[in-house]
């Protein structure tokens, strides 16, 4: 018998933790619940879940600090769970190391999908699968260790900037990377290049998308960053 995945619910309202826990409990996860910070980092030490939803709204601490303390020596996933809607505290809990981020309400599909996303890249990284050579997104192809990158099996020339770009997402497949993130990555830790990474955007998208306006591949999160795609 497969071993279920087990999850940690931290949330301080009953009636969305009872939800959520009907949900996963009813797609075979096994649950565990905290209903404050102090619990949760007990909990995330006791039970080693698979995965944490965090709710930021805690009654004794903020959800941002729990997150960081875990981060400060697990790598758990952990989807970030809340109300809040503010662009400027989704992009700090992303920076600050979370997977991703569901803002309520939300329904039962997205929550599952986000939650198997969160897993299989966990998994993937155990395996280290993640260096496998090839990602193939319908006609989008790229080859690291090639540096090969196709549309329709035709070859699309970039930039050794554009090409970082998509290498990046396409390793972090499904995961949203905030632009300060990729910034970094490509341009070093003291960037200020959020505008150089959109230009770059719009020329990788001008190459690789039917129609840049619609993109297929690479998705936008509206202020926050960029989500490659998955299958």
């Amino acid at each position: 018998m497969k071993n279920k995945a087990t999850i940690l619910i931290v949330e301080d309202e009953a009636a969305i933790s009872n939800f959520i826990t009907a949900v996963l409990n009813s797609n075979d996860y096994a649950v565990i619940r905290s209903n404050n910070g102090k619990e949760a980092l007990s909990s995330t030490a006791g039970f080693s879940p698979d995965l944490i939803l965090l709710d930021l709204g805690l009654p004794d601490i903020d959800g941002l600090e729990v997150l960081k303390q875990i981060r400060q020596w697990s790598d758990v996933p952990i989807i970030v769970v809340s109300a809040r809607t503010n662009e400027k505290e989704k992009v700090e809990a992303l920076d600050l190391g979370a997977d991703d981020y569901i803002t309520k309400p939300f329904g039962t599909s997205e929550l599952l999908a986000r939650v198997r996303t969160a897993i299989r890249h966990k998994m993937t990284a155990n395996h280290q699968l993640i260096a496998e050579s090839k990602v193939t997104i319908g006609e989008f192809q790229i080859d690291f260790s090639k540096r090969y990158v196709a549309v329709d099996q035709k070859e699309v020339h970039l930039t050794p900037i554009e090409y970082k770009i998509v290498q990046l997402l396409a390793k972090n497949q499904g995961k949203v990377l905030t632009l300060d993130y990729l910034s970094k990555e490509i341009w070093g830790p003291y960037t200020t290049e959020n505008n150089a990474l959109r230009v770059n955007m719009a020329n990788i998208r001008r190459k690789i998308e039917k129609n840049p306006a619609e993109p297929h591949y690479i998705l936008t999160e509206v202020g926050v960053g960029y989500r490659m795609k998955e299958e």
